[in-house]
């Protein structure tokens, strides 16, 4: 394998391990067969030949066979050491023994870290102790709720390596129970962890320090001394800046405000929060600069920062992209140690191969895949890009090459994971990451040092990055503020991924290519691209390193211009180059520039005197030109399609959520339009006088669950929010929708619960210019033609003389209720709507006045919800209800038989014994049945009496608690059901 047989190796390893991560059983077998069968062609096209082939077929297989020996072997061993199965052990009480494996982090009232068992005993009735007594080898999570405020400190006390001795109970992760949703069961399985312990109480654990060699623990040294730089932090910076400057200089990234971190998330500027290939370039880069000006010789220097990198390693946290960047640092020493060529996209390889080999899961990592991909594609897209700031200032096109790469390379992998991409990402990392690195986080580290020697000069420094943080904050702030630049992108397809790399690849290399000669013309050889390292008269220059297959490297030079030194087996530069190489090697800025070259290999091309010559320019014929305009279009095409949010043609989606208890809908309907009926809500049940327990960033099922839904769907707008009651469980999770997501209208029933989440609610919508849509009974909207939303309460009510928002605690009462009729089926949505209320509608049905009071507002049209498509009609099956119960009325409920059953029901106030009257569920008789509830919610819903009544009028059950999120598809009548958690005979795969 000529060129680079490394990169050849790495890449056949890395398909290898991703089929056997895609596909599994029967799929896996036939995705093996197909790449067999392709192997051939894919060999001719790269002209691989001999022992060569075979290499890469151990390398498929390799890789392959890893994965699948890796994965079969991690799975728990509970089950089979205390002879139970996983549904008995999930919830059981257990003493463990173990060792805590990794740092405290304490947030509020909970105290979380990771704990290696090697003791674990059940707890079954009163005193009674079961269970295996020989050793286990576990890993798990403990979540520790603390119950008093200095129950903090405590947890704070404990320290890895501690020997820990805890009860509590043992229970399953949670997994994903929405389509599409974060399954942390599957996170957790990539980090080997089967199992959570959650312990109430710091005084259920107790903990001692290790003795002996136990002492001796690097990752305790390094977590002690996180703590102390942290500390070093906090002393200097006032908060959001403490916690910003721990995320940019020691990776304390959860330290960061949560708004702060939002803020630079939306922008794609949170690499610059953790630490990144960035930070070690720097450091590596700063530690050769100070050596060379303490006059150390270039062999010792190297070795130095070859043995400091893997500290600097530890120290940051060591997540995948910092071991990446150290690793590439590690290596380019060692090469230039030894004086070998640096072949950027060589060491990339070896990288990459090491760390798979050593965790194949790293594959799955987002930091793993956005650190190799823009490495790499720095390395290989640049070259192309740069030709288009030929005409920029030197300093300013470099800059502007290495963002517009990075942004394009990390695009696909953004959109992926976090499902919106700003259009300002690429001015904000332009104008804000050279001032970050290049600024800050040098400005912050040395007053951080500093701190421990001259506190004054320390808090100088630190005052100086508060200023340029205050700047930074302020323009970020800005830039988010400006509507219209947020993208939301549907997740795409990996096929699409691939697409999207390749075309974007031959297209830069066809506009590369303009008039010129066939040889890239003569490049300016810098000190980092010498093999040998003394730096002689007769000097040196690494053979054309390539960054690409096939294409030669921007830094070959004139072939004519090097003469072999038979002797010495190098090449030798021209006079004049090896005057300039030896008065680089003569100033105290060669070690720098060294390790500059190094630790930023990827941005090499970004720096020469033409880094674009990287590929030989040719004359591009006509059909090249017309290739380069099909691929254009077909580019912009590709994006455009992405873009769409994916929906059958024609047919409408009723989306359940499971939002825990609580309720939240997506309906999209047969042409497109996107109606959110609430958004769930956390409720607290906490004071004020026990603000010690409020966590940093606590758990809010708008934006952890509603919103990312929302995303990953490719919901780029709602058309309407409608909220059908103020209360917190159906409410709450609104304000973050609002906040993220366009909104066309905000639909509500006309009042205020008086609570200030509900008030704060209002008051975003109206700041973000949302009409409000007080709705009451008679009110019908029509989002397309083939849908219409009959609003039957709350009933009309008068004008409020004071010309506010009325104010009514019982919000149940008054919940919004509407009947949902889209192509072809009937869905009534009953909020938390009570007995005494159903009773009412029953009794406005009968007597006409229902249908009374849609007429009114066809009269009255100023009072709907209406734009310029909405209709206000009223329903026939209302007609034909009010003519036969007209005259009907009386103190009790007469029920009146309805035409033909609805086909579903959302059942009132998540299945509460306060709603679904017998009256109510004989009338409507429904086919289906909703109910939308936490799993093993306190309030015991839904409730067994409203099970009986359903089941009394034949209505199939749906339970977000037992099915997870429920999918209604509708089309031409027909509804087809499908459940995350339970598969029905009458769905597709999950």
């Amino acid at each position: 394998m000529k060129g680079r047989p490394l990169l050849r190796f790495t890449t056949f390893w890395l398909c290898g391990s991703g089929m056997a991560c895609l596909l599994t059983g029967w799929t896996l077998f036939w995705g093996v067969v197909g790449a067999m069968a392709s192997l051939p062609l894919l060999i001719r096209f790269m002209n691989i030949r001999g022992w060569s082939i075979l290499l890469l077929v151990i390398a498929f297989a390799g890789g392959l066979i890893q994965w699948e020996w890796n994965d079969s072997r991690n799975y728990s061993t509970l089950p089979a050491y205390l002879h139970r199965s996983t549904d008995v052990i999930d919830g059981l009480d257990v003493q463990v023994e173990g060792e805590l494996v990794s740092d405290v982090q304490v947030d509020g009232d909970r105290a979380g870290f990771e704990m290696q068992i090697s003791s674990l005993r059940l707890y079954e009735g009163i005193d009674k102790e079961v269970g295996n007594q020989g050793k286990i080898n576990e890993r798990v999570i403990v979540q520790v709720r603390l119950m008093e405020e200095q129950e903090q400190h405590t947890a704070a006390s404990w320290k890895r390596g501690d020997k820990l001795k805890l009860s509590g109970s043992v229970v399953l992760p949670g997994e994903a129970r929405n389509f599409g949703g974060f399954d942390y069961r599957s996170y957790l399985r990539t980090q080997y962890i089967h199992w959570m312990v959650k312990v109430k109480g710091a005084s259920s654990v107790h903990a001692s320090s290790p003795e002996g060699l136990g002492k001796i623990n690097i990752l305790r040294w390094t977590d002690s001394a996180r703590l102390l730089l942290g500390s070093a932090v906090n002393r200097l910076f006032p908060e959001p800046h403490a916690g910003y400057m721990k995320g940019l200089i020691i990776g304390m990234a959860k330290d960061i405000d949560p708004g702060t971190y939002s803020q630079f998330s939306q922008l794609g500027l949170t690499h610059i929060l953790a630490i990144s290939g960035t930070h070690v370039a720097v450091y590596v880069t700063s530690l050769l600069m100070l050596l060379s000006w303490l006059r150390l010789t270039r062999e010792t220097a190297l070795t130095i920062v070859l043995v400091l990198v893997p500290a600097y390693v530890l120290l940051s946290g060591g997540s995948p992209s910092v071991i990446r960047a150290g690793m590439m640092s590690m290596i380019g020493l060692y090469m230039a140690k030894r004086g070998l060529a640096r072949d950027g996209i060589q060491i990339i390889s070896a990288a990459a191969l090491l760390m798979l080999w050593w965790n194949p899961y790293f594959l799955l990592n987002v930091s793993f895949q956005l650190s190799f991909l823009v490495t790499a594609g720095l390395m290989i897209y640049m070259p192309l890009i740069n030709s288009l700031f030929d005409k920029w200032p030197k300093s300013l096109a470099a800059t502007a090459s290495v963002t517009v790469t990075a942004q394009l390379i990390s695009f696909p992998v953004t959109i992926l994971y976090f499902n919106q991409f700003s259009l300002l990402s690429f001015v904000a990392n332009f104008l804000l990451v050279s001032l970050i690195s290049a600024v800050v986080l040098p400005l912050g580290t040395v007053a951080m040092i500093l701190s421990f020697v001259w506190l004054p000069l320390a808090k100088l420094l630190a005052w100086m990055a508060i200023q340029l943080n205050k700047l930074t904050f302020l323009s970020v702030e800005w830039m988010n503020s400006l509507p219209g630049f947020v993208m939301i992108w549907p997740t795409p397809s990996l096929l699409w991924i691939a697409a999207y790399y390749v075309i974007l690849y031959v297209l830069l290399y066809l506009l590369h290519q303009r008039s010129g000669g066939d040889m890239p013309k003569h490049i300016h050889v810098a000190e980092e691209d010498t093999t040998p390292l003394d730096l002689s008269a007769r000097g040196a220059v690494q053979k054309g390193a390539t960054l690409a297959l096939g294409f030669h490297s921007s830094r070959s030079v004139d072939t004519q211009s090097l003469n072999t030194a038979k002797g010495n087996d190098r090449l030798q530069l021209p006079a004049a180059h090896a005057w300039h190489a030896q008065k680089v090697a003569s100033t105290p800025g060669s070690l720098s520039t060294l390790g500059a070259s190094i630790a930023w290999p990827e941005y090499a091309s970004a720096f020469t005197s033409r880094g674009a010559a990287f590929y030989s320019e040719i004359h591009m014929s006509r059909t090249k030109r017309w290739l380069c305009g099909v691929l254009a279009v077909s580019f912009a095409a590709g994006l455009w399609w992405a873009y769409q949010t994916p929906r059958p043609a024609g047919t409408g989606v009723v989306q359940f959520l499971d939002i825990g208890q609580g309720d939240s809908t997506l309906i999209t309907t047969p042409g497109g339009r996107h109606i959110l009926v609430d958004g769930g809500g956390t409720v607290n049940f906490g004071s004020n006088e026990h603000s010690w327990k409020t966590r940093r960033d606590p758990y809010e099922v708008g934006a952890k669950v509603v919103v990312p839904l929302l995303k990953k769907r490719g919901i780029h707008q709602l058309d309407a929010v409608i909220v059908t009651h103020a209360d917190q469980d159906h409410a709450g999770g609104l304000q973050a929708v609002l906040e993220q997501i366009p909104v066309k209208r905000f639909i509500f029933n006309g009042t205020t619960s008086g609570k200030e989440k509900f008030d704060q609610l209002l008051e975003t919508a109206v700041q973000r210019h949302i009409p409000l849509f007080a709705v009451h009974q008679g009110m019908t909207y029509k989002p397309d033609s083939e849908t219409a939303l009959y609003f039957i309460s709350p009933e009309r009510s008068g004008p409020n003389p004071t010309g506010e928002v009325p104010v009514h605690e019982n919000q149940n009462g008054g919940s919004v209720v509407f009947l949902l009729e889209m192509a072809g089926s009937s869905m009534l949505f009953t909020g938390d709507m009570e007995a005494a209320t159903e009773q009412n509608v029953l009794y406005d049905i009968q007597d006409g006045s229902l249908a009374t009071s849609f007429q009114q507002d066809v009269q009255k049209s100023g009072r709907t919800v209406t734009d310029s498509e909405t209709n206000i009609v009223v329903p026939e099956w209302m007609r034909s209800v009010a003519d036969n119960g007209r005259d009907h009325r009386s103190s009790t409920v007469v029920t009146v038989p309805r035409l033909q059953a609805i086909d579903v029901l959302k059942v009132a106030h998540h299945g509460s014994k306060t709603s679904s009257s017998e009256a109510w569920l004989q009338y409507w008789n429904a086919k289906s049945a909703l109910i939308s509830a936490g799993v093993n919610n306190t309030y015991g819903h839904p409730n067994p009496d409203v099970m009986k009544r359903l089941e009394a009028v034949g209505s199939q059950i749906y339970r977000t608690d037992q099915m997870g999120e429920v999918q209604m598809k509708v089309k031409d009548g027909e509804i087809s059901v499908r459940c995350k958690l339970i598969q029905n005979e009458n769905e597709g795969d999950d």
